[in-house]
């Protein structure tokens, strides 16, 4: 199991790099940039490439409405080379908020067009001219949509590898079954161990059925924050404000993926009651009704015994990278401790 961190939106770059490269030296083995629509993360994460030099930069996540699936290849490509081979490109659809009030691009097909989007980056990186007709692209483009000018053609420079690991953000059924089947990895969000598979199960083994055996084992990434000690419950209370975020805030009444998640994981009345409040502009009281059963699956903090055990539930859930958010006054202390364990 490998132990990753995520650095959120907005992080300084230069506190950022020097909190990487201290967890770096204690043993981190990826670091995922986040974007929304703020900084863009492959600034950020080129600039972490110069200043590490064995850690994983991943993107987590480039949504598939902002770039040409082309762009992501290129960027792809630029990043893995100024990192030396390092980088994951996280991809995912992101949601209506963002992509319709950010980008002006048009919510559709989201399953379709993340699948369309990692077939076109991996031809790209393969250095094929690039021939495409599907459902959410035609590249190039279809006569009668253009000048007529347009040919096929294949990056101008060769990348460092031919096969850049593409990770998939899903939550819903067939969004997550897509990922089993082609994905390189799985960015599930607000993961349990204990809900995962009744949420997630049939899908996993539907599409783990069709993968390709070309295809490594589906990588998961998925885990929490973490606080390791006899007293530090209280911590858990850091994470309401982001639950509540998420599945209050992330999207409206009836199109919000994290607010239908946590109604799978059996808080369909928690949900609702966090959403309406959310919604109505009472954050506080939305934070206040985020289950401490949910937060404690979620998340792994308390003494080291249980904190062990949390990593156990993990791991026989399936995650084969643990994302940690280490709390409190030595991270680089707790990633340590986090890489003993998994090893």
């Amino acid at each position: 199991m490998k132990i990753s961190t995520m650095l959120t939106y907005g992080t300084d770059p230069h506190e950022a790099a020097d909190r990487v490269a201290l967890l770096e030296a204690a043993g981190l083995d990826t670091v995922w940039v986040a974007e929304g629509y703020g900084y863009d993360s492959p600034t950020l994460m080129g600039y972490l490439a110069a200043r590490t030099s064995r850690v994983e930069i991943g993107a987590a996540i480039l949504n598939v409405y902002s770039r040409t699936p082309t762009m992501l290849a290129s960027t792809a490509a630029g990043l893995d080379s100024v990192s030396g081979g390092r980088a994951v490109i996280g991809l995912g659809a992101s949601n209506p908020k963002i992509v319709e009030g950010w980008h002006g691009m048009p919510f559709v097909r989201p399953t379709d067009r993340t699948r369309e989007t990692v077939d076109i980056i991996r031809a790209a990186l393969r250095r094929e001219a690039v021939e495409y007709d599907g459902r959410s692209f035609g590249i190039p483009l279809p006569a009668g949509r253009g000048t007529g000018l347009g040919e096929p053609l294949k990056m101008m420079t060769e990348p460092l590898r031919a096969s850049v690991p593409l990770y998939v953000a899903a939550l819903g059924p067939r969004s997550v079954e897509g990922a089993a089947e082609y994905a390189d990895g799985w960015l599930p969000f607000l993961y349990s161990p204990e809900g995962a598979a009744g949420v997630w199960g049939d899908a996993l083994a539907t599409g783990t059925a069709r993968r390709s055996g070309d295809l490594a084992p589906l990588e998961v990434v998925a885990g929490g924050m973490v606080a390791i000690g006899d007293d530090v419950k209280g911590m858990l209370d850091l994470a309401r404000p982001m639950l509540a975020l998420y599945v209050g805030g992330m999207g409206a009444r009836g199109k919000n993926f994290f607010n239908d998640l946590v109604r799978r994981y059996g808080y369909e009345a928690e949900a609702e009651e966090i959403q309406d409040l959310y919604l109505d502009g009472k954050k506080k009281e939305a934070e206040a009704r985020v289950p401490l059963r949910l937060l404690e699956e979620v998340n792994l903090i308390g003494p080291a015994s249980y904190v062990r055990e949390r990593i156990d539930a993990f791991r026989e859930s399936g995650v084969t990278n643990l994302q940690v958010t280490p709390v409190g006054d030595a991270p680089a202390e707790i990633v340590r401790r986090l890489k003993e364990w998994v090893a």
